[in-house]
């Protein structure tokens, strides 16, 4: 359920907004990368939650791109 909500709230926003949001994502997991480097890392499902959310940002750019070139 909680996944849907997310997958709703990405289909609302444009490729531009997309793209931040995906860009702001990489940025958080690098950082946990760079952090757990220096320090024990206390949850160590941050990393599949940050790769699952950037890859579902992809996907939901991919499929506004191809409806823009579609409906050209």
């Amino acid at each position: 359920m909680k996944q849907m909500g997310f997958m709703q709230r990405v289909q609302q926003l444009s490729v531009e907004d997309l793209q931040k949001k995906l860009d702001s994502t990489r940025q958080d997991l690098f950082g946990l990368r760079v952090n757990s480097a220096s320090s024990p890392v206390k949850d160590y499902s941050q990393y599949k939650k940050l790769r699952k959310q950037a890859a579902r940002l992809l996907t939901a750019m991919r499929l506004k791109t191809a409806k823009s070139v579609d409906s050209k």
